[in-house]
């Protein structure tokens, strides 16, 4: 049956092979499933730290700052 979802082969150690095994059947689903649930937690932790970097850059001791009701005008 055709999928619109897009398949990866990707390569995994023993030890990781264990844990995504162990994780699927703890939360009862397929480990292709838990592996997707897994990397899209991933991507926005990378996310995250991208948003940190950028605002830590930007908080300076001569940053202007914006009121929230102006920003979003």
């Amino acid at each position: 049956m055709p999928t619109i979802k897009r398949r990866v082969n990707i390569s995994i150690s023993k030890p990781i092979e264990e844990a995504l095994g162990k994780l699927a059947k703890r939360d009862q689903v397929p480990e292709a499933t838990k592996a997707a649930e897994l990397l899209k937690v991933a991507i926005e932790l990378e996310e995250d730290q991208v948003w940190d970097a950028v605002a830590s850059s930007r908080d300076t001791k001569n940053a202007k700052f914006t009121a929230h009701k102006k920003a979003w005008e």
